[in-house]
């Protein structure tokens, strides 16, 4: 259905609900569908593929909401905002008043709402969803938070900020664990100078995920609030490099660091071929059509390497976001190469569900062991065996189990290699006593987030591994409030 049957369906709805709703009148209001684009035309552009709710059927969708007293939806929620009192405002249809709840909590609820999962968080303990046994029909809180964002989308209204304390903070990293620290820390009166290594500012949010599922236009905006707020932004520079953590503490006088450089080393397999011409890290990859606008063939002079054959090796949400991407750039065929059945991938399900509908092929139960290439050492096929599943691993899903001689060598001529990123190491490497993990996260204290370094503090995927957009904002408000407090007591 298109979004204006959605509306005039949710219209009528409306028209046929009583006044006082009983818990069995909520119960009865279907799940709102998200109004999306068609998937034959979206393929061929970069636009938004959600295309939101209307106000009715959001403020449907919000009376689905029981407004449970006990509140188990915010147990999901790493940075705990009052989900059922900005649902109950949406059903008055005060959406004003729904992002001022939001807003005392999450400074991007824009973004949060089109990418984080909240099926797996906030969705996962709604008594809706609980009670019809299935989380895909608990109310949609995440669209709804959308909904409330984008229906505010020219308020300008910025947080209370208090008198200047003479205190100063660097935030190192531009993306969602930074940008809430940062908030959080000017609102004290601190001053903020937060440092990008890139030439544009969001981290994870700029790079790493597409314009067909998150507008960059968004990101700029939530930027553009923390400039409004006083945060000094510095781009390209590099800590680590051009300035290292002690000279940020030594020469430059900061009171306080906050590190959240992210996770932007890209894994590989380590299976012979990776080297050859047409294999790409997922992370090289998507920088290079989100974050250089190589899409916009038209306008931008960004070098791609495009395949007509393309095989995408992950199931994650990096790994749909790749393949996409590679539909939108062209590709004829793309296949997602998994080593275990669709039901254990950690991608969400709604991109899951968006890949299929575009195009994108699922080869379940195949695990790649070579690539191989032609005279000129261009990829020319990925050799891939047939997996079944075993026991059930520390994952929590079953383990893939290789089946010998079932090997069958398929043609591509681009690899795009998608199974996760690890720490980023630039500033281990500059800050030796600093102290991380073997994996190469830092390790903080978990009620302060405070690193080995007194005053030193690090969230988000640094510390996390590969996390969610909330889960990072969530380190970044836990690390921002335990920096408020030492500059009290300093």
């Amino acid at each position: 259905m298109t979004r204006e049957e959605l509306d005039r369906k949710a219209k009528e709805e409306l028209g046929r609900l009583p006044e006082k709703l009983s818990v069995k009148d909520r119960m009865a209001i279907e799940h709102q569908q998200m109004p999306s684009q068609d998937a034959k035309e979206r393929i061929h552009n970069m636009d938004e593929v959600a295309l939101g709710y209307t106000e009715d059927i959001a403020v449907l969708e919000a009376n689905r909401c029981l407004n449970c007293k006990n509140k188990p939806c915010m147990q999901g929620c790493p940075v705990s905002i009052d989900i059922p009192a900005f649902i109950e405002r949406i059903q008055q249809r005060d959406f004003k008043g729904a992002l001022e709840v939001i807003q005392r909590e999450s400074i991007l609820p824009s973004i949060c709402g089109r990418v984080c999962p909240q099926e797996s968080q906030c969705q996962k303990y709604c008594t809706v969803g609980k009670a019809l046994k299935d989380v895909d029909k608990a109310v949609a809180i995440g669209r709804l938070e959308r909904f409330v964002a984008d229906w505010n989308a020219d308020d300008e209204t910025l947080p209370e900020i208090k008198p200047e304390t003479g205190k100063k903070v660097a935030v190192v990293g531009s993306g969602p664990a930074s940008i809430a620290c940062a908030a959080d820390v000017r609102r004290e009166g601190h001053a903020v100078v937060m440092y990008e290594a890139l030439h544009k500012t969001g981290g994870v949010l700029s790079y790493g995920i597409p314009e067909f599922r998150l507008p960059k236009h968004l990101v700029d905006r939530e930027i553009a609030k923390l400039e409004k707020m006083g945060v000094d932004i510095e781009k390209n520079v590099l800590v680590g490099r051009t300035r290292t953590i002690r000279e940020l503490r030594e020469e430059d006088g900061f009171d306080a660091i906050f590190i959240g450089t992210g996770a932007g080393l890209p894994k590989f397999m380590n299976i012979p071929g990776e080297n050859y011409v047409g294999v790409l890290s997922a992370n090289e990859y998507l920088t290079r059509s989100n974050l250089m606008k190589a899409f916009d063939k038209a306008h931008s002079h960004t070098p791609e390497y495009v395949g007509r054959r393309v095989a995408v090796l992950g199931g994650g949400n990096v790994a749909m976001d790749a393949a996409r991407t590679a539909l939108r750039l062209g590709a004829e065929t793309v296949d997602i190469v998994y080593r275990r059945t669709r039901s254990e991938m950690p991608a969400r399900k709604e991109e899951i569900e968006h890949a299929v509908e575009e195009g994108c092929n699922i080869r379940m139960l195949s695990q790649p062991v070579e690539i191989k290439a032609d005279e000129n050492g261009k990829v020319k096929s990925l050799v891939i065996r047939k997996c079944e599943l075993g026991p059930v691993d520390q994952s929590g899903r079953r383990s893939p189990v290789e089946i010998p001689g079932s090997d069958e060598e398929v043609p591509y001529d681009e690899i795009i290699v998608a199974i996760g990123n690890a720490s980023n190491p630039l500033i281990k490497l500059t800050t030796p006593e600093i102290e991380v993990n073997r994996r190469g996260n830092f390790i903080v204290n978990e009620e302060t987030n405070e690193t080995s370094i007194e005053g030193v503090y690090a969230g988000g995927d640094i510390v996390l591994g590969a996390a969610t957009v909330i889960l990072a904002m969530g380190q970044g408000r836990k690390a921002a409030k335990a920096i408020n407090e030492y500059l009290k007591k300093k």
